[in-house]
């Protein structure tokens, strides 16, 4: 099972520590302990994930590998809007192009997770 996770990290230094505990395990092992998406506030997280590229990402879940005509039917949206969500999830990973020039998403389980911690 291909999986990436989705973390928010407000604190720089946990997230630099938990990086460097993922790259040595990986070089130890040979083996890729799986990909991570870090923001650093839930805005940044939701100025990246809409609710429109969620959904879409959702949608080539379900449907597989599919045109981006094919996709913005699905969406009922328009092909340049959903031609540009495609552009921005593919910088981060998310959304990726087939051999055959389709679009899929790369991964069988997205898991998101954020703590959120009192200041006292």
């Amino acid at each position: 099972m291909k999986k990436v996770t989705i973390r928010i990290r407000q604190n720089p230094d946990t997230a630099l520590e938990d990086m460097g505990k993922r790259f040595i395990k990986t070089w130890k092992t040979g083996r890729s302990i799986g990909n991570t998406l870090e923001f650093e506030s839930p805005a940044a997280l939701f100025r990246a994930l809409t609710p429109r590229r969620w959904e879409l990402v959702e949608r080539l879940q379900r449907t597989g590998p599919i045109s981006m005509r094919g996709l913005a039917r699905e969406l009922e949206r328009d092909v340049k809007r959903v031609h540009e969500d495609i552009h921005e999830l593919m910088e981060y990973g998310l959304v990726a192009r087939t051999r055959d020039g389709k679009f899929e998403v790369p991964y069988d389980l997205i898991h998101t997770e954020f703590d959120l911690r009192s200041v006292a």
